[in-house]
């Protein structure tokens, strides 16, 4: 009599964790379209920032200055509940100012350890190839083991953790390129540009109504994602099955990269992996349990862009990454 007990424990427990699932999407969506309050024509962007947010992935947007970068990443803080801190990358800003210091108590006759802007769920680390590169180094561990080493003691950060830099193109005066070890621990590297003509216009009406980009809760933007809404949606992304097929694909286009004679290195094995990742977090995203080659497709250039490096003869002809990138899912042959 008691057999029937366990398929319907089962059942039941399934239809739980759908439902939790639903509940967690429909928060991440919120979350979307709270941000899109404060900013305009970025929905690229905005995504790219949630996708990361559910492989536990770092984020570096780069535009020109006054494409809202900042006010993107804060906007995400205020739509979250979550704890957030901002550093302004500056030429002379010490490793210490960011990842927390030993300091001497007169009280006590002791060391104690001041814990620096680090120690938050997402610290925004704003024009970071401002900074010489010694200072950009001191966050490898922090993004890559979610942990600061100081005085040989290994200190846990938070979880969730998430840092979104921002960075102005090379090209500009006072900036440092990233070390390719850096660049590497960022997720996704996404491209913030120009509005178009609408949007701009847009972006003007909403000034001239009184908006103020300092005051976003005067916008209307308020927390609709909290620690509770991510798990979830994370055991949800964890769920969502790859095929062999998919997997395939995803390491043609890797492998296809080092070939490529306009790249002198191409996608290495951790890029591989991060594609894989954000193509399910994207796939669930938008209402499946199952990865595509088009959401493969979708998040391959924000995943590997940054994973690539152009040969100097290439650079000369005007060769970008992306287009590199985008010739390549052109010429991998799709599973069916």
């Amino acid at each position: 009599m008691s057999a029937p007990t366990a398929p319907n424990a089962e059942t039941a427990e399934t239809t739980a964790d759908t439902a939790t699932a639903d509940s967690a999407r429909a928060s991440l969506e919120a979350l979307r379209a709270e941000i899109a309050k404060a900013v305009v024509g970025q929905d690229p962007a905005v995504t790219g920032l949630v996708v990361a947010l559910l492989c536990r992935g770092h984020v570096l947007l780069e535009g020109v200055p006054g494409v809202a970068k900042t006010l993107l990443v804060r906007a995400l803080a205020a739509s979250l509940e979550l704890g957030t801190k901002r550093v302004q990358f500056t030429p002379d800003l010490m490793p210490s100012d960011i990842t927390g210091s030993l300091v001497y108590d007169t009280r006590t006759a002791e060391f104690s350890f001041q814990q620096g802007p680090v120690f938050t769920n997402l610290l925004l680390a704003d024009e970071i190839n401002r900074t010489p590169p010694k200072t950009q180094s001191s966050l490898l561990e922090a993004m890559e083991e979610r942990q600061v080493t100081v005085d040989g003691t290994p200190r846990p950060l938070p979880d969730p953790f998430l840092v979104v830099a921002t960075q102005n193109p090379v090209e500009y005066e006072g900036t440092y390129p990233l070390p390719e070890a850096q660049l590497d621990r960022f997720l996704l590297k996404l491209t913030v540009p120009l509005p178009s003509r609408d949007d701009e216009i847009s972006v003007l009406t909403r000034h001239a109504a009184g908006f103020n980009p300092r005051d976003l809760q005067a916008a209307g933007i308020r927390p609709v994602a909290g620690p509770a809404d991510l798990e979830a949606a994370r055991d949800a992304v964890a769920r969502t099955s790859v095929s062999p097929e998919i997997a395939g694909y995803v390491v043609d286009i890797c492998r296809t990269t080092r070939d490529s004679p306009s790249l002198a290195l191409g996608v290495s094995p951790r890029g591989a992996t991060a594609l894989l990742s954000t193509a399910r977090a994207w796939a669930w995203l938008t209402g499946r349990d199952y990865v595509t080659p088009d959401d493969v497709k979708a998040l391959a250039l924000p995943t590997l862009r940054h994973r690539v490096h152009l040969r100097p003869e290439a650079e000369m002809e005007g060769v970008t990454a992306d287009s590199v990138i985008t010739a390549i899912l052109a010429q991998v042959p799709v599973p069916r």
